[in-house]
């Protein structure tokens, strides 16, 4: 429950507040987000797995907005962030339906 209300509190103050991100950081967001949804699919699957620990979660989550920014930030310095970006997220996105499938069977044993 109180994820929940964590996660309906931070939308309304999103909402309310209108944060704005600053034009260097913009083209790392997109990124970052894709792999946070990476460790909250991956959490959700090993809760229902019942492997779940919260100290694995928070470095898996830190860890992979980390990673997936340093990827996209070298490519920029090289000239091919925008080839390492879709790399980061075809990476993460196969990831992401991979929990998914995981989390489906697990909830409706199809």
């Amino acid at each position: 429950m109180i994820p929940l209300l964590g996660l309906i509190a931070g939308i309304i103050v999103g909402l309310v507040l209108e944060p704005n991100v600053p034009t260097f950081l913009q083209p790392y967001l997109p990124i970052a987000i894709v792999a946070a949804m990476d460790a909250l699919f991956g959490a959700f699957r090993a809760y229902l797995e019942g492997t779940f620990t919260d100290k694995v979660f928070v470095v898996s989550f830190i860890s992979n907005v980390l990673i997936a920014a340093a990827i996209v930030f070298i490519g920029d310095q090289i000239g091919v962030g925008a080839q390492l970006s879709t790399g980061v997220v075809v990476v993460l996105g196969i990831r992401i339906f991979t929990n998914a499938a995981a989390i489906r069977r697990a909830l409706f044993h199809a």
